[in-house]
């Protein structure tokens, strides 16, 4: 998404630099490419009668035996094309052409993909002709200026026979556009990875292992969930290999509500910020690859940064300093209170490896599924194009697994999962807070808040040092902005804000406040003013031809929203719980959030999965406008959820029962026999993943926080 917001930022140059052009800067080369009918239609009349002494194309070297078999299907396609067989005209018409509205930033013609690699036409009984589909790369020495800022190439779709390679269809079109053009302005490439055929690449090793392991995993929950429906009438008596494999078991697990009223420890609007705070991510996400397509209206992008909708996506960031708020709280609220029970005692050992085991393996199978499947399942004029993150994740993979690929490279696989290792190593700190808050209370609180000063200036002096700045028409002003949004010490002020307020809440649990209407209006007053001066603070000065903001101005905004954001979150929690919540609480704390809440780590894990094969299954250009970004966004929602529902029940919640069975064979106290709130969450992702055993109801009921 950084490099998405980096073109825009170039794009709004474009703007800027098209006021002071003339129209005779573009009349010349437009006039030479509106001239220019469809390139199929000029391929074809230009080459129908050429022999192979007009062709000259092998003056340098010998022709190959490959170079002779494609002359050969020319000829035999030029021949069918003036005696109008049908094939034959399907390769000329699945041609792309000059597009239309190139001075607004329409820069690709696809075609038509289907019609190209369908082609196919025998010739003998050893050999046929078959349709080959690539992108014509339009480059030009002389553009209007505001298009070369943009971009000095085109791609448009070309259609030629399999036989013939990208170096013979070269040389073919050099000839023909110094012929129609006369002009050495205008360079047309192809490239051989950009093509494509009816023939699929072979599956390499890892492919076929990814598929084989998604398969037997798949397998085993299928017999085992056939086992539990058929063979086990009686669901106390079911086999634990059964119920942790049983799809049945883990769906209900996943849908059943929870009636939060029956235990006062539940804080179920926390399921409404987690689900909330997911839908941001997926959207901001979202928009960026939306921003990046084939966009008839690119140029329309640029004037929709100066929109204020458009803050929402730029500032996204607040919702996974959401999730970071999140984890805070659970871990103080739900160790500390198991703590207490246990007299002080904290397994620092068994927590870290249940956290290991509960998120490691649904992120393993994403590395796999990303690298190896994307351009298997995308099938498109953009299928050729692989993982943008493949080549890190085929030298670093295992950064990522080890959770520090924010500190370890600047070039991580799976680029969302940073996340993910921010808030391991936070959490792998935490024992030492909680230690000390058991230990020594309110002073060790007074050190929190010291600690949460000292990250906070240190986020501060970071971006001045660097001269970092985070608005998009800054690009990459200073540093390359990876030292203020990847680094955990930048990320743990909001940890640590919610990790305080759980002490608190740990503190007066059961509590019930007494607060003045004025009290509450005031409460709701300053947290909606935080969380709206933190998304449209930077509105002003994000407008292209508005005056920079100093670094200092910038710094301080940025600093101050670190903390201001998981404060305003501290009042809505608190007020949710209070009873002052109003229509805020109804719409937070509603069940229907409960099911996605347990989806949200697979979501986040999946969505750009779906985002990416979206990317590259297009078949036409695009428009960028909001309603498509809400489109866009719902379909990718409902094509996520479902694809995280197979994958938490085939993956993630066969790996969770296990966690559980390993749990189970701790030894416990005698009060703690029974599991309650604090075992079922105390090693539960803030992300929303759901950690219970689902398959006691009585142990459902005493489920708390992360539901």
């Amino acid at each position: 998404m950084v490099n998405v917001l980096c073109s825009l930022l170039v794009c709004g140059l474009v703007l800027v630099s098209a006021e002071q052009l003339k129209d005779g800067d573009v009349l010349q080369d437009y006039q030479r490419l509106t001239g220019l009918r469809s390139l199929g239609v000029e391929f074809a009349e230009h080459f129908r009668n050429a022999s192979l002494t007009d062709l000259d194309l092998f003056q340098s070297r010998i022709p190959s035996q490959d170079d002779l078999l494609c002359l050969e299907d020319m000829a035999q396609f030029m021949q069918a094309l003036t005696a109008g067989k049908l094939w034959a005209l399907r390769m000329i018409d699945a041609w792309g052409s000059i597009p239309s509205g190139l001075l607004y930033g329409n820069l690709v013609n696809f075609g038509n993909f289907d019609e190209c690699i369908q082609i196919s036409k025998e010739i003998t009984s050893s050999h046929s002709i078959n349709g080959k589909y690539c992108f014509l790369n339009v480059s030009f020495s002389s553009l209007p200026q505001y298009v070369s800022l943009l971009t000095n190439q085109y791609k448009i779709a070309s259609c030629f026979p399999t036989s013939c390679s990208a170096a013979t269809m070269n040389a073919l079109l050099e000839q023909l556009m110094q012929k129609i053009l006369n002009s050495n302005s205008i360079n047309i490439q192809i490239r051989e990875d950009s093509c494509q055929t009816s023939e699929s690449k072979p599956w390499g090793g890892m492919t076929i292992f990814t598929v084989v392991l998604l398969g037997l995993m798949g397998t085993i929950v299928g017999l085992c969930t056939l086992y539990d429906y058929f063979l086990c009438p009686d669901q106390s008596s079911i086999p634990v290999t059964v119920k942790i494999f049983s799809a049945r078991a883990s769906s209900r697990a996943i849908f059943r509500i929870v009636d939060s009223k029956s235990n006062p420890n539940v804080i179920s609007c926390l399921d409404g910020i987690r689900c909330m705070s997911l839908f941001w991510v997926v959207l901001g996400h979202g928009v960026g690859y939306s921003a990046g397509n084939p966009n008839i209206n690119k140029l329309r992008t640029v004037l929709w940064l100066e929109e204020p909708f458009s803050n929402f996506i730029l500032y996204a960031y607040f919702a996974v300093d959401s999730f970071f708020f999140i984890g805070g709280l659970l871990v103080a609220m739900v160790v500390l209170r198991s703590m207490e029970k246990s007299k002080g005692k904290l397994n620092v050992p068994m927590m870290y490896l249940h956290r290991f085991i509960r998120i490691t393996p649904i992120l393993a199978v994403a590395i796999l599924v990303y690298v190896n499947l994307i351009t298997v399942v995308a099938d498109g004029p953009l299928g050729y194009i692989e993982y943008s993150d493949k080549e890190a994740c085929e030298k670093g993979w295992f950064w990522t697994l080890l959770f520090v690929q924010n500190y370890a490279t600047s070039n991580a696989c799976l680029g969302h999962a940073w996340y993910l290792a921010v808030d391991m190593q936070l959490y792998i700190i935490s024992p030492l807070l909680l230690i000390a808050l058991y230990k020594w209370g309110k002073k060790a609180a007074a050190g929190i808040v010291v600690l949460l000063l000292l990250v906070t200036t240190c986020l501060f002096v970071t971006m001045m040092v660097n001269n970092e700045s985070m608005l998009t028409k800054n690009g990459s002003k200073g540093g390359d902005g990876l030292d203020v949004y990847g680094s955990t010490h930048t990320h743990a002020g909001p940890w640590l804000t919610g990790f305080l307020f759980g002490y608190f809440l740990h503190l007066n649990r059961g509590r019930k406040f007494q607060l003045g209407r004025i009290i509450v209006w005031s409460g709701w007053l300053l947290s909606l003013a935080m969380i709206f001066t933190s998304i449209f603070a930077m509105y002003p000065a994000s407008k292209f031809r508005a005056p920079p903001l100093t670094i200092l101005e910038e710094s301080l905004y940025y600093t101050l929203t670190r903390v201001g954001w998981p404060l305003a979150l501290c009042w809505i929690v608190f007020a949710c719980m209070q009873g002052h919540g109003g229509l805020a609480d109804s719409f937070l704390s509603s069940p229907l959030w409960q099911p996605l809440s347990r989806l949200s780590y697979s979501v986040y894990i999946w969505h750009m999965f779906t985002l990416e094969v979206n990317s590259r299954i297009l078949r036409t250009n695009t428009y960028f406008s909001n309603y498509n970004l809400m489109l866009n966004f719902w379909s990718v929602i409902g094509i996520t959820v479902l694809m995280s529902y197979v994958l938490y029940i085939i993956i993630e919640a066969p790996f969770g029962g296990l966690d559980n069975l390993l749990r189970t064979r701790q030894p416990r106290a005698p009060s703690e026999q029974k599991p309650s709130s604090v075992d079922v969450q105390q090693d539960q992702l803030n992300d929303g993943r759901n950690l219970d055993e689902p398959e006691e109801p009585k142990e459902e009921a005493t489920t708390t926080v992360s539901e």
